[in-house]
């Protein structure tokens, strides 16, 4: 039996004969080891990106937390070319690793998107602040252009609509600094995706997506309706934190995540934030076979109304918390250190929204009840402490 990926005890006894730089994968021969040559575009199923007229592959890949080259390799030489970065992941280091990466492979052969935030309402300086941090972004990724460029985690309609806004993305758009512009957001709200349609000026929406969301129709019809108008539509957030319990002890079937978006032909691709050569190899494994199999749709089903780690982001605890904290924030982070084993995302994400590390002093008790059964202040007690650790000791 054929088998498919990449693991790592293969990794090592290969690059032993062929140096480290280089990452066999199977059915690989000595051409697709020479960077000189093309990477193989057509191992996976195609789909077009919205009116932008790119076809990628199904499966992309979420740099966020890789900080070794040698997956990103892994990845493009396995035929995957499209790859997501952002102004903030790992305070630039990831640009950089790309930048160095893709140095000197022709441009054509890769697909870049990053994003930078944009801090809402609008500050006096909002455009050259944005303007810089893309500047600072072409520099690390040594590239003249992005393919996409995403204004980043938008939470609002008005976000959506901004006159201001839109026209500082489409003055980046026709400067050439980017081929494709749109945003990408974690709120869950259908409502953005139906306001971008009206705006008309939105190439690609980033947005989260699976099996667990409690609004899932409305969101499919919303992203129906976008792709139906020629907005390209790219899947994060796809395995619902990486664990299927509430603890994360236990990893999820990151395949049947996977093959479960990828039954809505109106997602273009996925971007999973793989990191190392044994989530790679499940990626890999999941492209290659896409087709959902009964055991894992039952499997999936089973999981549906478990606690997990993927905060719905309803915002219902907002309101009802006496501070105002911004509690989905927070459950994300949390998600990203005990779900992701990423603690640098989980401190990034909350010093970016300013969070006291004794947010919660003023109670005596909690008074937010969650409708997922998160137990909030367990988790906010659990997650504040990061935000002291010094970054080398964080992962």
């Amino acid at each position: 039996m054929k088998k498919k990926g990449v693991n790592r005890r293969d990794f090592l006894r290969l690059s032993a004969t062929v140096g480290a730089g280089a990452l066999i994968v199977p059915g690989a021969t000595a051409s697709t080891l020479d960077r000189t040559e093309q990477p193989p575009k057509n191992k996976f199923p195609l789909r077009k990106l919205g009116r932008t007229g790119v076809e990628l592959p199904i499966l992309s890949m979420g740099v966020m937390r890789a900080d070794n080259p040698n997956v990103v390799r892994a990845a493009y030489n396995a035929g995957l070319y499209h790859f997501d970065t952002a102004h903030g992941y790992q305070k630039g280091r990831n640009e950089e690793m790309l930048g160095v990466f893709f140095e000197g492979k022709p441009r054509e052969d890769y697909f870049i998107a990053t994003k930078v935030k944009i801090d809402y309402p609008l500050k006096e300086n909002y455009e050259q602040d944005l303007n810089e941090k893309l500047d600072l972004s072409l520099q690390r990724l040594k590239m003249d252009y992005v393919d996409i460029f995403y204004a980043h985690a938008y939470d609002k309609i008005e976000e959506v609509k901004d006159e201001k806004i839109i026209a500082a993305l489409k003055k980046i758009k026709e400067s050439g600094k980017a081929r494709f512009i749109g945003f990408s957001s974690h709120a869950h709200k259908p409502e953005l995706l139906h306001a971008a349609i009206d705006t008309g000026i939105y190439d690609v929406i980033l947005v989260s997506y699976n099996f667990k969301l409690k609004n899932l129709k409305e969101t499919e019809d919303a992203i129906k309706r976008a792709a139906e108008a020629g907005i390209g539509i790219v899947a994060m957030k796809t395995m619902t934190g990486g664990v299927e319990d509430a603890e994360g002890k236990k990893k999820i079937n990151a395949q049947a995540c996977l093959k479960w978006v990828w039954k809505n032909k109106h997602i273009t691709t996925i971007i999973p934030g793989f990191s190392n050569y044994d989530e790679f190899d499940e990626c890999l494994a999941a492209a290659q076979a896409p087709e959902l199999t009964q055991d894992e749709q039952v499997y999936l089903a089973s999981l549906c109304d478990n606690e997990m780690m993927f905060c719905q982001q309803c915002k219902e605890c907002v309101a009802q918390c006496p501070e105002k904290l911004p509690i989905p924030d927070i459950m994300r982070a949390y998600m990203y250190t005990y779900g992701y084993k990423y603690a640098q995302l989980s401190k990034e994400t909350l010093e970016e929204i300013n969070l006291a590390e004794n947010a919660c002093s003023n109670c005596d008790s909690c008074k937010v009840k969650c409708p997922s059964g998160f137990n909030v202040v367990q988790k906010i007690a659990a997650i504040t402490p990061v935000m002291s650790i010094p970054n080398e000791f964080l992962t």
